[in-house]
C-alpha cells in the first residue's frame, strides 16, 4: 500500500478512472462494475476494483486541484504500477460557444501552477495529454455518436476570485473551460511516461451563470461516466 492509499498491492487495476468526488466514485462503481470491491477508503477516498464488460478497472477519488490528485495519481503510477488514468469530472465554460452538459476531451491544460515545474522541472504554462488515451475518447465518442469538444481547458489553482476576468494563461492558450487537476495529472503522466487524459461535463456557463442543478447532477453526468468506461477497455 501507498501513504495515501490502503489497497494491497495487486488489487488496483492498470487502468484507473479518477472523478474528483469520493462519492461519485462510489456511485459509478456500484451502477457500471460488477463484483465491484471496496479495496481503500482511507481519508474516505474510495477506491473500487471490478469489472465493466470483462476487463478490470479501478474507480477512485482524486479530490480537489492540482495538489491533490498530483498525490493521488502519482501513487497509482508508482505504487499500484498503474499504465491508465482518466480523470473524469466538471467544468466551467468561459464561452457561450459551449453549452450545459457538453462533453471536453482535453487536448492541452494551461495553467498558473508551480506544480510541473517545482516536481519536475517541466517548463511552460501548458502540458498536453499523454499516452493515447486522448485518441482512444476521441475514437469512442465518435463510434458512440456522442458529440464531443476536443479542446484546451485551464486548470486553475483557484475557485473563489477578486478578478472576474478570464486569467491571461486561458486566454493565450485558447481555453474554452476551466476545472482544477487535469494539469497537474498531465505532468506526473509526462516524467512517468504514462498515459493520461480527462474527461469532462460542462456543469457550469460562467458567463451567464447558468448551472446544472443538484437534481441533474448524476444524470447528466452518466455520458461522461459511460464514455469512460468504454474507451478505457481499449486501453
Amino acid at each position: 500500500m501507498s501513504i495515501h492509499i490502503s489497497a494491497p498491492i495487486g488489487e488496483i487495476a492498470k487502468t484507473v478512472l479518477l472523478p474528483g468526488d469520493p462519492l461519485r466514485a462510489k456511485y459509478i462503481a456500484e451502477t457500471y462494475l460488477q463484483q465491484a470491491k471496496l479495496v481503500s477508503q482511507t481519508r474516505n477516498a474510495f477506491y473500487f476494483t471490478g469489472l465493466y464488460k470483462g476487463k478490470e478497472i479501478t474507480i477512485g477519488a482524486s479530490g480537489m486541484g492540482c495538489p491533490s490528485i498530483g498525490i493521488y495519481s502519482y501513487e497509482l503510477f508508482t505504487e499500484y504500477q498503474v499504465d491508465n488514468i482518466i480523470r473524469i469530472g466538471t467544468c466551467g465554460a468561459y464561452t457561450t460557444d459551449l453549452k450545459l452538459f457538453d462533453l471536453i476531451n482535453v487536448d492541452n491544460a494551461a495553467s498558473e501552477s508551480t506544480f510541473a515545474k517545482y516536481a519536475w522541472g517541466i517548463g511552460g504554462s501548458s502540458i498536453k495529454h499523454q499516452g493515447k488515451a486522448f485518441n482512444v475518447i476521441k475514437r469512442t465518442a465518435k463510434k458512440l455518436n456522442f458529440a464531443i469538444h476536443n479542446c484546451n481547458v485551464h486548470s486553475s489553482d483557484i475557485f473563489y476570485r477578486k478578478d472576474t476576468d478570464i486569467p491571461r494563461v486561458a486566454v493565450k492558450k485558447k481555453c474554452l473551460a476551466v476545472e482544477m487537476e487535469a494539469f497537474s495529472l498531465f505532468a506526473n503522466a509526462r516524467h512517468l511516461g504514462k498515459t493520461a487524459a480527462t474527461l469532462l461535463t460542462v456543469s457550469d456557463i460562467i458567463p451567464t451563470h447558468e448551472k446544472i442543478s443538484a437534481d441533474e447532477r448524476e444524470k447528466a453526468l452518466k455520458p461522461m461516466m459511460e464514455l469512460a468506461l468504454e474507451a478505457a477497455l481499449k486501453l
